[in-house]
C-alpha cells in the first residue's frame, strides 16, 4: 500500500502487504528505475550480508521501496484504469477476457463478426482466417496469423505468425508467434472458471506443481516458435520455443 503526498505524486509511506488499512493506493508492480538503483542494491546486499542472518536474497519491496518513500526519490502514477495481474498463464487469458468485455462495451467496431464468430473475438487486420473456422469466446489473433478452414478455437491468445492448418482445435491457450500448428492436432489447457462481471472477480495463483512434483493442470503454453505435428495432442503442458512435438504430451514442462 502506497500514501502520498497532498499533490497525489510522491510516496511517503510505503508498506507491503499492511495489516490494517494504509491507504487506498496500491502498487500494482510496474516500475521505471534510475541506474542509481543498483548502487542503493548493491548497498541493501552488503547490510544483508553482514546481518546476523546472512542473505542472498534482496526483496525490491521491502528493501528498496520502503527505505525510499518520505526521501524524494520514489514518486507514483495514478492510473485509474481496468488493471489486473498476469502472473500465471490463465491470469493472461482472463485478463484479455476481461479487455475484450470492455471493447465491447467501449468500441464494439473493432471485434469480429460473423455466423462462426462467438462472443468476443479480436482478429488483426493482417490476420487471414478460414469463413469456415469456429472462433470463440475470448479469443485473441494476433498479426499475419493464418486461421485454416475448419478450425476451432476458444478462450486463447494466439500472438503473431501463427499458422493454424485445418481441423486443428485450440482451447485455453496461449500460442507463440511463429508457432504451427498441424493437421487435426489439439492443443487444450485446464479452464480458468471466473466471471469478470463481478466487481471483485480474481484469479488464483496456485504453485505451478503438485505435492507429487507433478505439473498442476493449467492453461496450456507453446512458445515462440513451436511446431505441432499433424494429429497430436497436448494438454495442460508448457512447450518452450523451438520445439517440435511429434507426439501427444500431457501436464509436461518441455524445455
Amino acid at each position: 500500500m502506497v500514501s502520498t503526498d497532498a499533490n497525489g505524486n510522491e510516496v511517503e509511506h510505503y508498506v507491503e502487504k499492511p495489516e490494517t488499512f494504509v491507504s487506498s493506493t496500491i502498487n500494482c508492480g510496474v516500475y521505471v528505475l534510475g541506474v542509481g538503483v543498483l548502487d542503493d542494491m548493491k548497498s541493501v546486499y552488503q547490510e544483508l550480508q553482514s546481518g546476523p542472518v546472512s542473505t542472498d536474497c534482496i526483496e525490491l519491496e521491502r528493501n528498496i521501496l520502503a527505505k525510499f518513500a518520505g526521501t524524494g526519490r520514489l514518486f507514483v502514477f495514478r492510473h485509474h484504469g481496468f488493471w489486473s495481474q498476469v502472473k500465471t498463464p490463465g491470469t493472461a487469458v482472463f485478463a484479455s477476457q476481461y479487455y475484450l468485455s470492455r471493447q465491447r462495451e467501449e468500441n464494439p467496431t473493432s471485434l469480429a463478426r460473423g455466423a462462426n464468430i462467438i462472443g468476443d473475438v479480436l482478429i488483426h487486420p493482417t490476420a487471414r482466417v478460414s469463413n469456415s473456422a469456429v472462433l470463440g469466446p475470448n479469443v485473441t489473433i494476433g498479426p499475419n496469423t493464418v486461421v485454416k478452414d475448419g478450425v476451432r478455437i476458444k478462450h486463447s491468445i494466439l500472438l503473431d505468425g501463427c499458422e493454424i492448418e485445418p481441423h486443428a482445435c485450440i482451447l485455453y491457450s496461449v500460442v507463440g508467434g511463429s508457432t504451427h500448428v498441424g493437421w487435426w492436432s489439439r492443443i487444450e489447457g485446464t479452464p480458468t472458471i471466473v466471471n469478470p462481471n463481478q466487481p471483485l472477480a480474481h484469479v488464483t495463483n496456485p504453485s505451478t506443481f503438485n505435492e507429487e512434483g507433478k505439473l498442476n493442470p493449467n492453461i496450456t503454453v507453446l512458445g515462440h516458435n513451436t511446431v505441432i505435428n499433424k494429429g497430436t495432442m497436448v494438454l495442460n503442458s508448457i512447450i518452450l520455443p523451438y520445439k517440435e512435438i511429434t507426439h501427444s504430451s500431457k501436464n509436461v514442462i518441455l524445455l
